[in-house]
């Protein structure tokens, strides 16, 4: 069994220093392309933009909408985990739980859907880039590879689609829109939303005030 251990030791080893080299160069280069990308049978389109190019609104708004706590946790809102996990026990649909740098970490270098390896390969990335990258790099790159539509990733192929132009010059509306759309960006309309959808987009461009009044995206804006 030692020859099992020493290959099981080396693929370790092997993986860790994968994982390490792709986190660092992704903190200075653009994410070319993701697992969910690659199987979205809609195709791709994106473009991507820096931070300084897409609209402080859509910052607010995602961490409005998203994870408002984003500035003040280590990656993971263990309140929310301890929440989702109360509720998964009452035999409820889990809700939240899962930050922004979280679902950056899962985006970029895994693939979607549930299940304990890839929960344990997530929280493996969101610790390196909450390390390596900080807090304005995770913004940039999720608001540069989060799905916001049809075949459509990133803040500036959202905004091209929906209102037609640039992610730079996006009004409180607009970014709560797309914001509220997020989680289920095939399902949700950002032009013209009815029901929920508007009604969410209300309630996270009510939040944009509050954000910004706190400071909540003071970790993005230093």
């Amino acid at each position: 069994m030692l020859w099992f251990a020493k290959l099981i030791a080396k693929l370790f080893v092997g993986f860790v220093a994968l994982s390490l080299a792709l986190v660092l160069l992704f903190r200075f280069v653009p994410v070319p392309v993701t697992a969910t990308m690659l199987m979205d049978g809609n195709g791709i389109t994106r473009d991507w933009e820096s931070l300084a190019n897409i609209d402080r609104n859509l910052v607010l708004a995602v961490i409005a909408a998203e994870d408002g706590k984003f500035c003040s946790h280590d990656g993971f809102d263990r309140e929310a985990i301890e929440q989702a996990i109360e509720r998964n026990a009452r035999g409820g649909r889990i809700r939240g739980g899962s930050t922004i740098s979280q679902q950056t970490a899962k985006n970029v270098f895994l693939w979607q859907g549930g299940g304990y390896l890839r929960k344990g390969f997530e929280a493996w990335f969101t610790f390196l880039i909450e390390h390596l990258w900080g807090k304005r790099r995770i913004m940039e790159v999720y608001l540069n590879v989060a799905e916001t539509g049809i075949g459509t990733y990133g803040a500036e192929a959202g905004a091209q689609r929906y209102f037609g132009h640039s992610a730079a010059r996006l009004s409180r509306t607009e970014a709560a829109r797309m914001a509220a759309a997020l989680p289920l960006p095939k399902k949700r309309s950002v032009v013209n939303p009815t029901g929920f959808t508007r009604r969410y987009g209300n309630t996270i461009a009510a939040r944009i005030g509050i954000v910004r009044r706190d400071g909540l995206d003071s970790c993005v804006y230093e």
